[in-house]
Formats: structure tokens, C-alpha cells, sequence
């Protein structure tokens, strides 16, 4: 029987064409291809054809063909994002009418904001302060989900810091410091960081007028962003000689090349004219809604981002983790 059926192919191969090819006596026979792949091959052409007809396709000299559907991605993305848009308008609508404090009672509202504002921070604040707020450290980039804040964390402090921008000055004191008052300071800040007591270090912290901008605790002014010199975290680094490298270069002192950089840009200069032309009113005993804006803008105030967005990004850098009372 297996005879029989050797022979049968050998018959077989011999009415085929071979093409003439030839590998260790195994001729190329040329079979034709199988039915259903080539009507897998007509098909796809077919598709092909039916492609370059309903979509644009074929290069032009001003563009392309538009296709008999005149679908376009751009078309495509426009119509998402009008209904994206249309989705949001009640809550938009509802969210400009509203204070900071009133979007953080409103749970619906709060939870909106906090979603959208996700976008914003990723796109603006993310690249310096990390995702979630939490910024890789050494790179001086505030972490803004625990609860120290440089220049306050209330929501008008934060609207002013993401507003204004901040640029922090602490002077250098290689000049004005033997090595040995330095080490002395740097020891001084290290012990106080951990709640050691050093009196030492303490009167030339005095003598040098460090009190000024650090408090006479050293816990630090708000009102002008300085550091808490008693807690564990820190700006640059806790390892002596980087504490040593800041006080004898100081911060954003730009008569010393080697001073440390460390500033947050202005996102809208407009928004925090009006905050602390407000603030100024309030501390007065006068009424804002009083103001002459036409006295108080210069008319070149730049709006990097819009008044809405940044009460946005307010409220969820104080969402964060570290949000204190709502207002100063």
C-alpha cells in the first residue's frame, strides 16, 4: 500500500510544471496558491480601493483628497472635545460663581475641580514638583504634600504663590564668615533640626543676624518664605557640607556664581496684583469691592494662566495633603 501511494504522488508531481528549480534533487513544483488566499488577496484590494474612496488618501498639491465621508482626525477630535466641553459647561458655569472655601464645602464640586485640575497640574507643575506633589529630592523643589509650607498654606497663600510666583533670597556669607564660624553655624542648623541645644551655635546665629529672616526660634517667617531651620526637611539637603555650601552661597544672591537657584515662576501677574491690592484693602478697614482697577493695573500684567485656573490649582495643591485654614 505505501507502494501504491508513493507512486501516486511521484504521477502526480510529474503533471506539474516545476520551475525549473532544484535543491539536492527536490524540484519547485508550481502549484498554484490556495483558493482562499488569493480571494484574501482580492479582498484586501478591494478594501484598499473602498478606503481610498470614502477617506482622504492620495496626496495632492494643496492637500489631499477629501474622501466621499470627509472624515478627518481633527474633525474627529474637535467633536470630542465639544462634547467634553458641553459636559462640562454646568459645572464650569457653576465653579466661576464660586469662592475657594464655598468649592471646598461643595463635595460634588470639589470633586470636579479636583479631577480637572489633574490635566493643569500635570502640564505645569508636575515637571518641578512631581506627580502628586511629591518632588524628587535634592532638586530644591518644594514638596506640597506634607504640611510645611515656605510662604503659608492656606488657599489665599497659595493663590498668591502659583499667582506671583515666588523667588526666595537668602544672602551668601563667604565673606563674611571665617570656615570655623561656618562649620559652627552648620552644626548650629544640624542640631537644630534634631532638638539638640547648642548654645554656642545659638549666639553666633544671633550675632549674625540670622534671626532676622529665620525668626529668633528658627522656625522660619512666612512672610518672606524663610525655612524652618528646627524640623527634618529640607530644601536642598541635611548633610553638613550642603548646609556649609548654603550658607556660604546663600539662595538666589546674584553677586555670588555659585548662589543655589531656586525659583517658581510667575503664572499670573495680573490675578496677584488684584490679591494683594485686595489684601492691602482689607488690612485697611476698606471695602475691595471699592477699588479703582484702573489705579491699581499698569496695563502690562502677563496671564500665563487664566484667574480660573489657578483657583483650580489651589485648591488641589491644598487637597494634596498639607492644606492648612482656608483663608490668612
Amino acid at each position: 500500500m505505501a507502494d501504491e501511494n508513493n507512486s501516486a504522488d511521484e504521477n502526480q508531481s510529474e503533471q506539474v510544471s516545476d520551475t525549473g528549480h532544484s535543491w539536492d534533487g527536490i524540484r519547485e513544483l508550481n502549484n498554484p496558491c490556495p483558493r482562499w488566499w488569493l480571494n484574501s488577496l482580492y479582498l484586501s484590494g478591494l478594501m484598499v480601493l473602498i478606503y481610498l474612496i470614502l477617506y482622504p488618501s492620495l496626496p495632492l498639491i494643496n492637500g489631499s483628497s477629501k474622501g466621499l465621508l470627509g472624515w478627518t482626525q481633527m474633525t474627529e477630535y474637535k467633536e470630542d472635545l465639544a462634547e467634553i466641553e458641553a459636559r462640562r459647561a454646568p459645572f464650569e458655569k457653576k465653579f466661576s460663581a464660586m469662592t475657594v472655601p464655598e468649592v471646598l464645602a461643595d463635595q460634588e464640586m470639589l470633586n470636579y475641580v479636583t479631577a480637572s485640575s489633574k490635566v493643569l497640574f500635570g502640564d505645569n507643575c508636575a515637571a518641578c514638583h512631581g506627580v502628586g506633589g511629591q518632588a524628587v529630592e535634592g532638586l530644591a523643589y518644594p514638596v506640597l504634600a506634607d504640611d510645611d509650607w515656605l510662604y503659608g498654606g492656606s488657599t489665599d497663600q497659595i493663590m498668591m504663590s502659583i499667582a506671583n510666583g515666588r523667588q526666595g533670597e537668602m544672602p551668601a556669607h563667604e565673606g563674611s564668615m571665617t570656615n570655623d564660624e561656618v562649620n559652627q553655624l552648620t552644626q548650629f542648623v544640624i542640631d537644630s533640626s534634631n532638638a539638640v541645644l547648642n548654645e554656642a551655635g545659638k549666639a553666633l546665629y544671633m550675632e549674625q543676624g540670622c534671626y532676622v529672616c529665620h525668626g529668633n526660634d528658627a522656625k522660619g517667617i512666612t512672610e518672606i518664605g524663610s525655612g524652618d531651620l528646627t524640623d527634618k526637611l529640607w530644601r536642598f539637603s541635611g548633610d553638613f557640607e550642603e548646609v556649609r555650601y548654603t550658607i556660604l552661597h546663600g539662595v538666589n544672591d546674584n553677586s555670588d556664581p555659585k548662589t543655589r537657584q531656586a525659583i517658581m515662576p510667575q503664572w499670573n501677574e495680573k490675578l496677584a496684583v488684584m490679591l494683594q491690592a485686595k489684601a492691602n484693602a482689607i488690612a485697611e478697614n476698606q471695602d475691595p469691592r471699592m477699588l479703582e482697577w484702573n489705579k491699581v493695573f499698569e496695563g502690562d500684567e502677563t496671564e500665563r494662566l487664566t484667574e480660573s485656573d489657578i483657583k483650580k490649582l489651589t485648591i488641589y495643591v491644598h487637597q494634596l495633603g498639607g492644606g492648612q485654614s482656608l483663608s490668612q
